[in-house]
């Protein structure tokens, strides 16, 4: 069986949390026949238009411009169709209007999936322009996956589809993290102190980053920020002004380098605050690598994978004041701490393995293929 995965972003380009999923996912479904390809835009003009990542090939096209954060690339549209021809099933992740588009354009009539990551938050003017594509789209193809119970029950968009909509979470394989070098550990040991919080992802606006330096404003425990992003200036210049001394900022890491990191934090802090953020992927891999977790209550994914006073804490989002006093209270019960981080590791290997989301959405492409 052959998978097309079509999605704006993907390695080596970008590192984010649904190119993580997909990845996982071709992985993963490879392992049980599946041949997965990824069809993606690249902003690297003089870079290889087809490169192999994990045993499966990705097909690069140039992107043309974007609108609002939207990439269009005019070949993407051919480059789909000719794809899909070979496909047995076209692996949508949204939202990417142009994908929406690029699916009608390219006349596409094999079976069908769309992974809902997101609802659209920010853009509430081209939302409304928007929406009817949206909703033909959506209406068109043949099965709509959300990522937790949470996010179905909480999302408007989801509700018009709940016919046709089931729930897979994500996974991850812990066997592709790469374990550290002793030396590497030590490096970050003797930079970052022997306790110390962790927040992992893209410095995007909806990670709430600012509420937790301003939390951090109160509180006097050293944090570690891993990861780049649009408003890294904005974040670092607002710490400054805050007179933060024991917040550092170290950039986007390499893989061993952010597991050293993951592995000798003391507890991991995501202060996501919008509903942008729909599952958290860095904060299971907290929970895979046995870290008590903050997290706000935001009606998404994050609190099916931080389940409060069970996994770590669940603060109301945008409140500075409650994420500072979690704070304080895992710092000063560190047994209580490890008992939340024993839990959430025990959660991951229950429900959030890549092989279990590999297992779901391969019975899902063969029921699909067998219409």
């Amino acid at each position: 069986m052959r998978v097309l995965h079509f999605y704006k972003t993907y390695y080596p380009d970008s590192w984010g949390g649904v190119e993580q999923v997909i990845r996982q996912l071709c992985v993963g479904t490879g392992r049980v026949g599946i041949t997965s390809e990824v069809l993606t835009l690249t902003r690297d003009k003089q870079g290889s238009a087809q490169i192999e990542v994990d045993g499966h090939t990705v097909h690069r096209v140039p992107l043309d411009f974007e609108i609002a954060s939207t990439g269009f690339s005019f070949a993407a549209i051919r480059k789909l169709a000719r794809l899909a021809r070979k496909a047995d099933v076209i692996h949508y992740h949204f939202p990417w209007p142009f994908m929406d588009l690029a699916h009608f354009m390219a006349r596409i009539k094999k079976p069908s999936v769309v992974t809902y990551h997101s609802d659209i938050v920010r853009q509430k003017n081209l939302l409304r322009v928007y929406t009817p594509l949206k909703q033909r789209f959506l209406r068109d193809v043949d099965c709509i996956v959300a990522t937790s119970p949470n996010y179905l029950a909480s999302s408007p968009v989801l509700k018009r589809y709940k016919s046709k909509t089931r729930t897979i979470t994500y996974g991850l394989d812990r066997s592709i993290y790469p374990e550290p070098r002793p030396e590497v550990k030590d490096a970050w040991r003797a930079r970052c102190g022997e306790r110390f919080f962790l927040f992992v992802g893209v410095l995007r606006y909806y990670k709430g980053l600012h509420i937790l330096l301003d939390a951090m404003a109160n509180v006097d425990y050293p944090v570690v920020i891993v990861g780049a992003g649009p408003i890294e200036r904005e974040l670092k210049a607002h710490a400054e002004r805050l007179g933060l001394t024991h917040v550092m900022f170290v950039g986007a890491l390499e893989e061993e380098d952010k597991v050293a990191l993951l592995q000798l934090c003391y507890a991991m802090v995501f202060p996501s605050h919008l509903r942008s953020e729909a599952f958290g992927i860095s904060l299971l891999e907290g929970a895979m690598f046995g870290k008590p977790m903050i997290s706000s209550e935001i009606g998404t994914g994050t609190t099916y994978i931080n389940i409060d006073n069970e996994t770590g804490l669940v603060v109301p989002p945008s409140d500075p004041q409650a994420f500072g006093a979690a704070m304080r209270t895992l710092w000063e019960n560190p047994e209580q701490a490890a008992e939340m981080g024993r839990r959430a590791e025990a959660r991951y290997w229950e429900l959030f393995t890549a092989e279990k989301m590999a297992d779901n959405y391969a019975a899902l492409y063969r029921e699909l293929a067998a219409k």
